[in-house]
């Protein structure tokens, strides 16, 4: 039996922790990583494990390189996305001079597509795309003290030479997955400013999406696996489900636990009038608040009247932008008209409504788009509306038009937080004008009278209230 520690690391490179979840923003409320809770559940079942979260817990470098040298894990694993592949190679050369015998394995996103720059030395193995499986092969292996070096789904390095093996199938059967291990993160309090209540958790029901918005990166383990494949079969991944009865059960679990709401992650939670209906009906009675991520064309008015009834308190529609030509070039798959139709509908069963725009995806993009786009979405009256800029994230389409279009910033990709920065130059649009546009679009909406009653209204205790306005501080001034 191994002791394996999941750490999310204190912040060595830069001023922010990175958001490990989403992965293409920096923390500005805490999440549970799910997709890293998922891995660890799977780990538990053979060997010790422990789950230290030093952004959470403000354990600083010198406190955690303390605990490594007096309590040294045989394995620790890092969930590694963009924004903290820096910090987390750092990380990963000051334990191994801390204890040189320990195993540092890299899973995520940021680790499956930078994996020559996470070698960092031969006790570091890079666990590629969907992890689960690939992990749990690895750790028998180095349990067991034998080679593990044909195993499929990692990279590694070996006599100053780096090595690549072949994808690992991606699995067919999540309803076998063990739930999350949330017990581990139990001492932390989450909160969702969109829901608005505690005890609150996250939780997942399938994998992947199917559509070909050039730009998108749903979440980290989606990222992750569309990496992976996609270098192995050119395409991306199929979609993976859990069946309604599993989710059902995890739900009735979490209700007996005692929380009070969920934010679903799922690239895309709402598939068909019968799966929803099905997950809707175990919310409505087990009395759990909710949110989810959906596309407008999923909205039928059956969806929308099932949503209203079972609790749900947001849906995240990524919009991008209301102009059609954009829409087109970028596509996404939807118009202006469905755009429209989804939130008169939701709006109609008294479903809040949260509409992400993306600045920039698109080279027709210009100043007067851009405020277009928001100046209709503020006359929709939604009940949120958050704006990003987008970026040109390695393993997706629009970053290899953006490189062979010279759009990006000295020619040369670096992870940028979305909610505040840009690389990205067009010839009648610069970075610099698309982060002043974004400023000026969020300082006026979020402080406007309008905003701040809407939601004021419709918190549950002040407690919840002062973190949310702590975290609306950090997504404008950082």
């Amino acid at each position: 039996m191994l002791n394996v520690t999941f750490l999310v690391p204190p912040v060595i490179v830069g001023e922010h922790p990175a958001e490990r979840s989403s992965g293409c923003t920096r923390v500005v409320y805490p999440t549970p990583n799910i997709y890293e809770l998922q891995v660890a559940a799977c780990v538990e079942k053979k060997h010790q494990v422990a789950y230290l979260d030093c952004v959470n817990h403000a354990l600083s470098v010198e406190a955690l390189l303390k605990r490594v040298a007096e309590q040294p894990a045989d394995i620790y694993c890092m969930w590694t996305v963009n924004l903290s592949v820096q910090n987390d190679i750092e990380m990963t050369r000051r334990i191994h001079q801390t204890a040189p015998d320990a195993w540092v394995i890299l899973l995520g996103p940021g680790a499956s597509y930078f994996y020559k720059d996470c070698h960092v030395d031969e006790r570091t193995i890079v666990v590629h795309g969907e992890p689960e499986i690939t992990l749990m092969k690895l750790l028998d292996k180095l349990d067991q003290s034998e080679p593990w070096q044909d195993i499929d789904g990692i990279s590694y390095i070996a006599d100053g030479q780096h090595h690549r093996n072949a994808m690992r199938t991606l699995m067919k059967d999540l309803d076998g997955l063990p739930f999350p291990a949330r017990h581990l993160v139990s001492d932390i309090t989450y909160r969702n400013p969109k829901l608005k209540c505690t005890p609150y958790t996250t939780m997942v029901t399938s994998r992947n999406c199917p559509f070909r918005c050039i730009y998108c990166v749903p979440s980290s383990l989606t990222f992750a696996r569309e990496i992976e494949y996609k270098e192995f079969n050119h395409r991306k991944p199929p979609i993976s489900f859990r069946s309604t009865d599993k989710v059902a059960e995890e739900i009735r679990h979490l209700a007996s636990e005692g929380i009070k709401a969920i934010g679903f992650m799922d690239d895309n939670f709402i598939w068909n009038e019968q799966r929803t209906a099905a997950i809707c009906d175990v919310l409505r009675e087990t009395g759990i608040v909710w949110g989810c991520q959906a596309r407008v064309d999923a909205i039928t008015e059956p969806i929308a009247q099932m949503l209203g009834s079972s609790g749900c308190q947001y849906v995240d529609l990524g919009i991008e932008s209301f102009n059609d030509e954009i829409l087109a070039y970028i596509h996404k798959g939807i118009t202006s008209e469905q755009i429209y139709t989804a939130i008169r509908l939701l709006q109609q069963y008294k479903v809040p409504v949260k509409l992400n725009i993306l600045i920039g995806t698109s080279p027709l993009e210009t100043k007067q788009t851009i405020r277009d786009t928001i100046r209709k979405a503020k006359a929709l009256h939604v009940d949120q509306l958050m704006i990003n800029i987008v970026s040109p994230f390695p393993g997706t389409q629009f970053y290899k038009m953006a490189l062979d279009n010279g759009w990006i910033k000295d020619g040369v990709y670096t992870p940028t937080d979305v909610q505040r920065e840009s690389i990205l130059n067009y010839p009648q649009l610069s970075n610099k004008e698309m982060e002043k546009l974004l400023f000026e679009s969020n300082i006026s909406y979020f402080l406007s009278p309008r905003f701040v009653w809407k939601q004021m209204r419709k918190f549950r205790s002040f407690s919840d209230f002062t973190h949310a306005l702590k975290s609306l501080k950090i997504k404008l001034f950082g």
